[in-house]
């Protein structure tokens, strides 16, 4: 039983969780477009591939899952998501699972607007959110939101091209300059996050962690608190059901006077994971138990509360990449 990690980069822990979970029961087998991408010397076997956008890319991948004999596989870049969810037949016809949610919710997460618009419909809590100057300008002037606000594209990830703007010209000059772009309240209060896994076999939330977000950096979790609260775990795993979510996802959420606001989602590995696994939320062997035809027991909050995670760097040494 081999698991491939595709687009590793720099999460080398994800990778190192992975083969304290497989031990001597499979190889971990990793993959990145950069040969000085550190999370690929962790695996047991692995590839330097072309980018993602290349022709050919999804080939070649099917072509290590065959060579390495992979049961399953899974990305940790949002793009690909819905790459691999869309040639999830391709992947079953050489006998490896595809570890994620549909191609279409793939795309929807991905999609900012989209998400937006789901969640709206659906009634759950969110951000004010437009997607044109006239309306956001409207609204302004009803007093129905106020600047602060955030300028970001529709879609994207690690907030890239994310911008706060203070006034109406901030925007105008944000907005008019960028592509694609959507303008979104400003949310206050704790921001949460959540790390998620649904049972590929039963499709039931088996697995909720949540932590206090303390310190962002580069779009990620840099200092956080763990904490259970049940009120949100039933929130969430709502949420997540009615999504129709697969697998590992990473969710962030606002709470402000008791409410719970939905902001993003990322159905992968969060950054901010590590968290979760030190307080024992270990996922990977969730997805190990699923892919030996296993379904997981649900042990939702079964985790150590009130720890601190402080990230910090490290370093790899490697021989000269010819």
């Amino acid at each position: 039983m081999n698991i491939l990690i595709l687009s590793c980069g720099t999460r080398d822990k994800v990778v190192q969780y992975f083969k304290t979970a497989f031990g001597e029961e499979g190889k971990v087998v990793t993959t990145d477009c950069s040969p000085y991408a550190p999370a690929l010397y962790e695996g047991d076997v692995h590839y330097i591939v072309p980018r993602i956008t290349e022709p050919g890319y999804i080939n070649v991948i099917l072509d290590i899952c065959k060579k390495e004999q992979i049961t399953g596989v899974l990305s940790l870049i949002d793009p690909e998501l819905s790459l691999i969810a869309r040639h999830r037949e391709d992947f079953e016809a050489v006998g490896t699972t595809v570890i994620g949610s549909s191609y279409e919710l793939c795309e929807r997460t991905l999609n900012k607007w989209e998400m937006y618009c789901w969640m709206k419909e659906h009634g759950y809590p969110c951000a004010k959110s437009y997607i044109d100057l006239p309306s956001f300008l409207e609204a302004e002037e009803k007093g129905e939101i106020s600047y602060p606000v955030f300028v970001k594209p529709m879609k994207g990830s690690a907030s890239i091209q994310i911008s706060r703007a203070d006034d109406r010209e901030t925007v105008e000059i944000l907005f008019r300059h960028g592509e694609h772009m959507m303008i979104q309240e400003l949310m206050t209060g704790q921001e949460i996050g959540v790390d998620c896994y649904i049972d590929l076999l039963s499709h039931e939330v088996v697995s909720i962690f949540t932590k206090k977000k303390l310190v962002m950096r580069a779009g990620e979790t840099d200092k956080a608190i763990s904490f259970a609260d049940p009120e949100l775990f039933a929130a969430v795993e709502q949420f997540v059901l009615e999504n129709g979510f697969l697998g590992q996802i990473d969710i962030d959420i606002f709470e402000k006077d008791g409410i719970f606001y939905f902001s993003e989602v990322n159905p992968r590995f969060g950054g901010g994971y590590p968290h979760a696994y030190a307080c024992g939320a270990d996922h990977m062997t969730l997805i190990k138990n699923n892919l030996s035809g296993k379904i997981n027991e649900r042990k939702i909050g079964d985790y150590a509360v009130d720890k601190v995670m402080m990230k910090y760097n490290e370093i790899m040494l490697i021989d000269t990449v010819k």
